[in-house]
């Protein structure tokens, strides 16, 4: 069946078919861990944001880091706690495309962000003397607004395209709107859209050779002095796993989503396609508020007010 309009279009998301005896574990479990991101990640951006001696560019660029993870999560989970509460797995043709458009700008932003504290620890470690000449708030304030300007226009142009198609199906085997589960489901060639996916796929494998790039001269650099060393362990090396953890689970999810049975284990299935959703808003801010000292101590000290406040 083709449908004529958009208007006329609801698609049923076959995620949740096997959860139905427990939802209410589900949600419960679903429900207090989209909390705890959202704590984790107000906890740091609230501490790096009253704290003056903390509004330094790396800083600021962690801050942005966490305002994209809930962002992020804030698209995913509410449709999620949503369909586990209620038994009826639809969602309007705007609604989807409002998530596709939220996730992928997500995505993005964060690999554009990490790109960027990846030239901010570049110039920290390689070019010392001229760090605060080069990396000024306002260049730092300039940066983020780029990230975020050319995030929403690659996804902009992503769901304008995809809103072209006409479709001949709705259903969607996923525990969200995705846009590469919407393309499948189009009665017409795809060869424009699957161009534009090629080019973003070039632009973001780019960002990332950027940053190996400049860790490449970043380790030379740290091998010449220990202080050089001890300032990559503790601000290159959470960058490191934060970069490896994002970029492991969007390949996981990509490939899957492209390549993967739809005959495996569901599962397995919404496991692979809700790590890079879940895992990087949540672990994000942990890595940073353990292993950056300047966080790790002025978060104790809120906390421990907040106690002495409460007692």
């Amino acid at each position: 069946m083709k449908f004529n309009s958009s208007q006329e279009i609801v698609f049923v998301l076959h995620g949740l078919n096997m959860t139905q005896k427990n939802k209410y574990i589900y949600f419960s479990f679903t429900f207090i861990l989209y909390l705890f991101t959202i704590f984790v990640n107000l906890t740091l951006i609230f501490t790096i944001s009253l704290e003056k001696m903390l509004h330094d560019p790396m800083y600021l660029f962690i801050c942005n880091l966490c305002i994209n993870g809930i962002y992020g999560a804030s698209t995913f989970y509410p449709r999620l706690l949503y369909d586990l509460l209620f038994d009826s797995h639809v969602i309007t043709y705007i609604g989807c495309m409002t998530q596709v458009f939220g996730i992928y700008s997500y995505a993005f932003c964060e690999f554009t962000n990490l790109t960027v504290m990846a030239y901010d620890r570049y110039v920290a470690i390689c070019k010392p003397l001229l760090y605060h000449t080069i990396m000024t708030i306002q260049k730092v304030k300039t940066l983020i607004f780029l990230t975020w300007l050319l995030t929403w226009l690659e996804s902009g142009v992503g769901v304008a395209l995809t809103a072209m198609l006409p479709l001949c199906g709705t259903d969607i085997d996923k525990l969200y709107c995705s846009n590469w589960a919407v393309v499948k489901l189009s009665c017409i060639d795809t060869t424009l859209i699957n161009s534009y996916g090629f080019i973003l796929t070039f632009s973001h494998v780019s960002q990332i050779i950027l940053i190996l790039f400049s860790y490449v001269n970043i380790v030379k650099a740290s091998l010449r002095s220990r202080v050089e060393r001890r300032k990559f362990l503790q601000t290159c090396l959470p960058h490191l796993i934060t970069m490896t953890n994002f970029t492991i689970s969007i390949v996981f999810d990509v490939m899957y989503a492209r390549y993967g049975s739809n005959t495996s284990l569901l599962a397995l299935r919404n496991i692979m396609s809700v790590e890079f959703l879940v895992v990087p808003p949540l672990l994000n801010p942990i890595i940073y508020g353990m292993t950056l000292t300047q966080i790790r101590k002025r978060v104790k000290q809120m906390f421990n007010c907040k106690v002495v406040a409460l007692s």
